[in-house]
């Protein structure tokens, strides 16, 4: 009987060893698809969030990059085959995606509060990535005297040379109207007509001989560095990263006006690791992370506390800086909401001809 008895204690340890083996893999194996912007963007992240989440949490993100294209994310559905946890679409995908079911609401209670955030960085179903602005940016090493107006932006005899534009009408309609004279704070309004439409590419035509368009933030910086382009239009923080990493002297014309916009972390609500995406989300969220995250990436923050732990110096580059309030404008996702698809239709064949 007692050997019997043995030979039953063995086997039930041999099991529960078995079982907490697979356990252990179990959780080893744990990981998080994460699909974000590339580049320096991509790199902060690694550095700051990234990597800290793995080591704290044991969970492994696995990096994905896109350029915000909310088709890639609808393909997978279409075909069953979710890969993707989480996503920093901007903010007229978000809408569109949260009414469509796409995204998942959060629960901001766990994300501290939706109250402690910066109003146009918190939404039913994203919780700010990064706000971003589009600015005008020169290399004041090559230029003694740089624009400092969109106007002057359009002055090819003062300045000659290629201008470099970024290749969304979301982005080059605002910056057109702003040119031709139309203040920042009637941009909609006037583009919202069918002749503030055409007044906009009206303007554009004006410097098409001088465009060398960017497909992406990364090319819009390298012909910047490399002088293909004498100004540009990218964004603050690919501007001051290029900066940094090169040791060049790259100038952000803050007076000429700029515009906010924020990319939202979202959580996909078919994806396979929604466990491990929300502890993602409230990682994120901590005011500590964000804080970290501006040392590497000089976009905004949505935590209203993460501004209470950061240096004056890194406040000072921040798009979201207060003394900069004066010469910003956010992007209106209404607007955009319902006319991207038409208008950027219009500009695509308008760059390709």
């Amino acid at each position: 009987m007692k050997a019997k008895n043995l030979r039953i204690g063995l086997l039930a340890a041999v099991a529960a060893l078995a079982a907490g083996s697979f356990a252990g893999a179990a959780r080893a194996q744990e990981q998080l698809v994460v699909v974000g912007w590339g580049g320096v963007w991509q790199e902060a992240y690694r550095k700051a969030v990234f990597e800290p989440f793995m080591k704290e949490t044991g969970i492994k993100i696995v990096e994905d990059e896109f350029g915000g294209e909310y088709a890639k994310l609808t393909a997978q559905i279409d075909a069953g085959k979710v890969t993707w946890d989480l996503a920093a679409f901007e903010s007229p995908q978000v809408i569109q995606g949260c009414d469509e079911g796409t995204f998942s609401k959060l629960d901001w209670d766990k994300l501290g509060g939706r109250a402690n955030q910066l109003d146009y960085a918190a939404h039913d179903c994203g919780i700010g990535s990064d706000v971003w602005a589009t600015v005008m940016a020169y290399d004041a090493g090559k230029l003694a005297e740089g624009p400092k107006t969109w106007a002057e932006f359009w002055d090819v005899e003062k300045w000659p040379g290629k201008r470099g534009l970024y290749k969304d009408a979301r982005i080059m309609l605002e910056i057109a109207l702003v040119a031709d004279g139309v203040p920042q704070k009637d941009i909609y309004e006037v583009l919202a007509t069918p002749e503030g439409v055409d007044r906009a590419f009206g303007k554009l035509d004006e410097l098409k001989p001088h465009i060398l368009w960017s497909e992406s933030p990364a090319d819009g910086m390298q012909r910047l560095l490399a002088g293909d382009v004498v100004m540009n239009v990218n964004f603050n923080a690919r501007v001051t990263g290029a900066a940094r990493e090169n040791k060049r002297d790259l100038e952000i014309v803050w007076p000429a006006g700029f515009w906010v916009g924020t990319d939202y972390w979202v959580h996909i609500a078919e994806g396979p690791n929604p466990a491990a995406a929300q502890k993602f989300l409230e990682f994120y969220a901590r005011p500590a992370t964000q804080a970290e995250l501006v040392k590497y990436l000089t976009y905004g923050v949505p935590s209203k506390a993460a501004y209470e732990l950061m240096s004056p110096e890194v406040k000072a580059e921040l798009p979201t800086s207060p003394d900069r309030a004066q010469w910003v404008t956010s992007y209106s996702d209404e607007f955009w909401a319902d006319r991207q698809a038409a208008l950027s239709e219009r500009f695509n064949a308008w760059a390709a001809s």
